[in-house]
């Protein structure tokens, strides 16, 4: 029986790589790739050769369909998103679903590096119930509604972001909460990594004040504010 896995790579920093992610790609027959480009360099890096098929966002229900021929045609397959876990945001849960609902062939998750969990780790206490979001509509009218909503939950949540539209979404949650405690992430593990914790509006602030915006960000809200009476506490295992 072939195996799907699903492998995490690094968000930037490549040595962040895991030697069981290392492992299987040196073991795998092919290595199916959001882009192909992409991790073909990776690959390269760290002196890989492999043949590599394309599986991203416009074509991966169709992409599906030779991946799993490939798996019945007795090959291993790892497929790897752009940075960080598949299906994170990322292109991946199509591929396992149909994988699982069409074959007996296992899918093993070959875990490793995530932005929204690398930010969580140095948010600080924060309540212990959270929201992963992930990226918000690009239309504005849209954004704000989805905005207004997470609000709703009265929970923290993550957003990935691009450089070219976190202004108009920190506008949309400053106007919406402007007292919100944000933790923004840019550039995770790479050489201009930057993390700040402040106000909604002065996060706002201070991108305002850049004359160009760059890097792609990660940004937990917390629509209470700081950390309260439902922070994380230490539990008995």
């Amino acid at each position: 029986m072939s195996t799907l896995y699903i492998v995490a790579t690094p968000i930037g920093n490549l040595s962040d790589i895991s030697q069981r992610a290392l492992a299987t790609l040196e073991m795998v027959d092919v290595v199916a790739a959001e882009d192909t480009r992409h991790t073909g360099a990776l690959l390269s890096h760290f002196g890989m050769k492999k043949r590599l098929v394309s599986c991203h966002q416009q074509n991966e229900m169709a992409s599906s369909q030779g991946i799993i021929k490939l798996l019945d045609e007795g090959m291993n397959v790892a497929f790897c998103s752009d940075a960080g876990t598949p299906g994170v945001s990322d292109p991946g849960a199509r591929l396992v679903e149909e994988v699982r609902n069409n074959t007996g062939h296992d899918i093993v998750p070959i875990p490793g590096p995530s932005a929204f969990v690398t930010l969580l780790s140095v948010a600080g206490s924060i309540p212990k119930s959270y929201v992963f979001e992930g990226f918000l509509p690009q239309k504005s009218g849209k954004r704000r509604k989805r905005l207004e909503a997470l609000f709703a939950l009265s929970m923290p949540f993550f957003i990935y972001e691009s450089p070219y539209r976190v202004v108009k979404c920190l506008s949309d949650i400053a106007s919406i909460s402007p007292d919100a405690t944000c933790v923004m992430g840019r550039e995770l593990t790479k050489e201009f990594e930057e993390i700040r914790k402040e106000s909604a509006s002065s996060l706002l602030s201070y991108l305002e004040g850049k004359d160009q915006v760059k890097g792609e960000f990660v940004i937990l809200v917390i629509p209470g504010g700081e950390g309260d009476d439902n922070a994380q506490e230490d539990q008995e295992p």
